[in-house]
């Protein structure tokens, strides 16, 4: 093997066995490694390039922002609404598009996010009904209950899609086939121990349902007027017929589940009434009105409303009608005490006084209202009952009162910008000064 020794290895091996016989190991000169070395200039000559692409890249950026200041601010602020908007839609894709049909099988899901899409996004009522029936079909196939919340909001979303598009006809023929399937349904199984609460879910449908009908019934193109009152009349008399049901028996919510609010109740109430002034029925009218005032509360700015509407329709009531309503109201009423003072005779005059009443009172509310709880209606309500004071004065003959009331109610209405109560009082008071 000596043989094959290189004169370099010879010479590592003769300065070796010298070295031990002359030095200690520790007076050698350590030289580093040469591999060490190329470790550690890489690793700074890494670091320094690292140092001048960052500094580079970050000078480059700032001579580039003074060199263009607009477009590189706008290229900013697109860059961070595009990653802003994807976030939000990704969002709102996870929490109101799939969260939204949580409650439904995915393969009516499904079908259901193609409808909404293009019910909402991108208009195409033939598309969204092709799906909103596919969904249903499935629904069916796999069994889902036809009378629960889901498929019958289904079917209302579909009339209601329907109404946006002005197709008034094909949104009452699918409400009404809804209602009536409902009907059928609670006649027959309704009154089982185990539908208690199902019943009372799917009457509150059929109420609220008889009053989207008789909304629908009541718009120009159609103007049914007797379907749309006997829509609404029927709600009404389901709604009082179902309290006092319920008031008698003395039924425990928690097995039949909950009834109508009084809100709820007095907003049927407030349709129906609405109803009959549109037919100059103003005495079918008042007592609405007032029923539907003592269920919402005298206290809030839709009470001020009602009184202007109470107030109205006193105001336009015939003596005869108005003592026919009096006496059958007392006929439905507990008979009053034998020494009651007797009650005035209905004149044209009383009516005045009580609509002018009414009128006064919704001023007085409005102004004990206080924000946070005054809103528009409490503002409207005044500039309209100034109005209709102003009416009523004229009524009694009294131009002054009248000039003055129509403008207390134009100067209020121009500070509500209220375009309509302007052009009216305005108008009344041309008449006025024509008529002077």
């Amino acid at each position: 093997m000596s043989a094959f020794r290189t004169p370099f290895a010879r010479l590592l091996q003769q300065a070796s066995s010298r070295s031990t016989q002359s030095r200690c190991l520790h007076t050698f000169r350590t030289r580093p490694s040469p591999f060490r070395q190329n470790i550690r200039g890489s690793r700074f000559q890494g670091a320094n390039q690292y140092r001048r692409n960052a500094s580079s890249f970050g000078g480059k950026a700032k001579a580039l922002f003074w060199e263009y200041p607009v477009s590189v601010s706008l290229a900013s602020i697109a860059i961070i609404f595009g990653a802003f908007t994807v976030v939000y839609a990704n969002y709102v894709y996870q929490n109101y598009i799939i969260a939204a049909f949580h409650k439904y099988p995915e393969p009516v899901a499904v079908k259901l996010r193609r409808a909404l899409y293009y019910t909402n996004q991108d208009l195409q009522p033939k598309e969204a009904l092709k799906y909103y029936r596919q969904a249903l079909q499935v629904a069916e196939e796999i069994g889902m209950d036809p009378f629960s919340d889901e498929i019958m909001g289904v079917k209302i979303q579909v009339a209601a899609m329907l109404e946006n598009i002005q197709q008034f006809t094909k949104a009452i023929q699918v409400l009404e086939i809804l209602r009536r399937d409902s009907l059928q349904w609670i006649e027959q199984l309704g009154g089982l121990e185990q539908n208690k609460h199902k019943r009372t879910r799917v009457l509150q449908k059929c109420v609220a349902i008889s009053i989207k009908l008789g909304e629908l019934y009541s718009q120009p193109v159609i103007y049914n007027r007797d379907v749309a009152e006997a829509r609404l009349a029927w709600a009404v008399e389901t709604i009082l017929r179902e309290r006092q049901r319920r008031d008698t028996l003395k039924v425990n919510e928690e097995e039949e589940g909950a009834w109508l609010s009084d809100s709820e109740i007095g907003a049927a109430m407030e349709t129906l009434a609405h109803t009959y002034e549109s037919r100059d029925q103003h005495h079918l009218a008042t007592p609405l009105f007032l029923q539907a005032l003592s269920l919402h509360g005298a206290s809030t700015c839709h009470s001020v409303i009602l009184m202007n509407n109470l107030a109205t329709s006193l105001a336009q009531q015939s003596p005869r009608a108005a003592k026919a309503a009096q006496e059958y109201a007392q006929s439905q009423t507990l008979s009053a005490p034998e020494d009651a003072p007797p009650r005035p005779p209905v004149t044209r005059e009383t009516m005045l006084e009580n609509a002018q009443t009414w009128a006064q009172k919704a001023i007085d509310v409005a102004a004990g209202i206080k924000p946070p709880a005054r809103d528009e209606e409490c503002d409207m309500g005044c500039a309209v009952a100034l109005h209709n004071l102003g009416e009523f004065a004229e009524m009694r003959g009294d131009v002054a009162e009248a000039r003055r009331k129509y403008g207390e109610a134009v100067s209020l209405a121009k500070a509500l910008g209220f375009a309509e109560g302007v052009e009216n009082g305005e108008a009344r008071l041309k008449e006025l000064k024509a008529k002077a």
